[in-house]
């Protein structure tokens, strides 16, 4: 019984040092380089999108912004995360990506600076959304440009959808909206 014990200790205190974070926990960098404390955040609904500017899917940021511009504010937020992992289409700086994203979409909703969303120099915050040891959820990957995560007003991750699913699609739509 003393081993059943000791071992249910071991992996309940192995359990903690994994542990589970939640968005709230990083903090990473804007587009202008500053940090940006994902804490700030709680108790809104979060849309992480990995983006970028040379894509088939870079429209997308039409439908993302007039998300935002329908959603965002105290309840709902868009986190952009430019990335360069796929047939390097995501080539600028942070100074252009956002000249690019402004001139031609107007976006508003934060950006934050170009990172890894896959690959051996994968970003933390990516490690904690495709990693279920790390999500508690499930495992996933990165499959496109254009890839959302949603995460709760909690900070907990509750699922994503691929790359070509529109930022109106009734999941997420019906995500946002509580049904």
């Amino acid at each position: 019984m003393k081993k059943i014990n000791l071992i249910l200790i071991f992996v309940f205190a192995a359990m903690l040092s994994f542990g589970q974070k939640s968005l709230h926990d990083f903090t990473v960098k804007d587009i202008q380089g500053n940090d940006f404390d994902l804490a700030s955040l709680k108790g809104k609904k979060v849309l992480v999108v990995n983006t970028a500017s040379k894509c088939g899917l870079t429209p997308q940021y039409e439908g993302l912004e007039a998300l935002y511009k329908k959603y965002g504010g105290d309840k709902f937020v868009i986190v952009g995360f430019p990335a360069n992992n796929f047939l390097s289409q995501e080539p600028g700086t942070n100074e252009e990506i956002a000249e690019f994203c402004q001139k031609n979409y107007g976006v508003s909703f934060p950006m934050m600076s170009k990172i890894s969303v896959k690959g051996d120099d994968m970003a933390p915050i990516y490690h904690w959304l495709t990693e279920k040891d790390h999500n508690g959820l499930e495992d996933s990957s990165v499959a496109w440009n254009f890839q959302k995560y949603m995460i709760d007003e909690n900070g907990q991750l509750v699922g994503y959808v691929s790359p070509k699913t529109a930022p109106d699609d009734p999941k997420i739509i019906n995500w946002i909206e509580g049904k």
